[in-house]
């Protein structure tokens, strides 16, 4: 159960590959009217995989746009089917999409701002840096890649920027040093970040550690990103002989509501905490893939975001649903 979502019918307009894993889609929906939507905005989009229904979770890349909602899309073999499904489409393919909607809050009256994208990161941060460079703003984008043949939008962000746009490509040797980056920022810049997991652990404790406040660092989520492989894992629920299975291409939220034990949930991406759950026991390690609990709540192992984490092995949770109570 969720709250209530506005679905709409739109079409795949056109498609282009900005890197050799990362293509970009240009999806207009039926009854477009191009308004304008804020800044870090996505949208989800219906896909099948395995003949079942699904939802992913795309960030819209850019300011709006007349022709069409754009995002960008890398396709990862190791991901939960979502990419392989939206790089089988072609142009003219139907599709069922939410409207825009923003959870990441920019305040735009400060003095110097900081953007760090990660990879494919870079597609919500595309629009921020759009609105800071043509307002004049103080900003500078740190763009973490492994090579700059798989950087996405790197030219249009170099002639936008200049030299306020910083690549940090692996394969040169310029690794992202958090630390002294978020170190030689003044106090009261604002840092917008996206990224995957491991990243954004990382940019939380080098942003403390550098003494700025946390609620200073705003960022979007990889809701499928972790420190362990996406593999099959096993879930059983307490005070019962039920055991279900989670493979790779689906989420233990999904499962479990697919089964009737039903979990509440909203933004499936690890960052509301609405899907929270009592995790009993744990046989293997769990994988916690949100941002809604603190360090300290995960090494616990008391409950687990159904919606994004995952685990090796087997846990025990309690949903709190008790059959004799319905």
């Amino acid at each position: 159960m969720r709250f209530i979502e506005t679905w709409i019918p739109a079409m795949l307009a056109a498609t282009r590959d900005l890197a050799p894993d990362i293509r970009e889609f240009l999806i207009r929906p039926d009854q477009f009217d191009g308004a304008a939507y804020p800044v870090g905005s996505h949208i989800n989009v219906s896909v099948t995989i395995d003949g079942l229904p699904e939802t992913r979770s795309y960030s819209l890349v850019g300011e709006a746009s007349p022709h069409g909602l754009r995002i960008a899309v890398r396709r990862a073999e190791d991901s939960r089917g979502g990419s392989r499904y939206m790089w089988q489409l072609k142009p003219g393919a139907r599709l069922d999409i939410t409207r825009p909607a923003s959870l990441l809050a920019v305040d735009w009256a400060r003095e110097s701002y900081c953007l760090v994208a990660g990879g494919i990161g870079i597609t919500p941060i595309f629009g921020a840096a759009q609105v800071l460079a043509r307002r004049g703003a103080d900003v500078r984008l740190h763009y973490a890649v492994r090579s700059r043949g798989e950087a996405a939008y790197l030219d249009d962000l170099a002639a936008m920027l200049g030299d306020r746009l910083v690549v940090h490509a692996g394969d040169e040797g310029r690794r992202l040093d958090l630390d002294a980056v978020f170190a030689s920022l003044p106090q009261g810049t604002l840092a917008l970040f996206c990224g995957p997991m491991r990243m954004l652990d990382a940019a939380r404790h080098a942003w403390i550690g550098a003494g700025h406040p946390l609620p200073d660092l705003r960022y979007e989520t990889f809701g499928s990103s972790g420190t362990l492989p996406t593999e099959t894992f096993r879930v059983r629920l307490k005070g019962s002989d039920i055991e279900l299975e989670i493979p790779r291409e689906r989420s233990m939220l999904d499962v479990l509501n697919a089964g009737g034990h039903d979990v509440m949930y909203d933004c499936k991406r690890g960052e509301c905490g609405l899907c929270a759950i009592d995790v009993v026991a744990v046989e293997g390690e769990i994988d916690h893939r949100d941002v809604f609990f603190s360090d300290h709540q995960k090494e616990s192992n008391q409950k687990i975001c159904a919606c994004v984490s995952r685990a090796r092995g087997t846990i025990t949770v309690d949903t709190l649903l008790r059959a004799d109570a319905v």
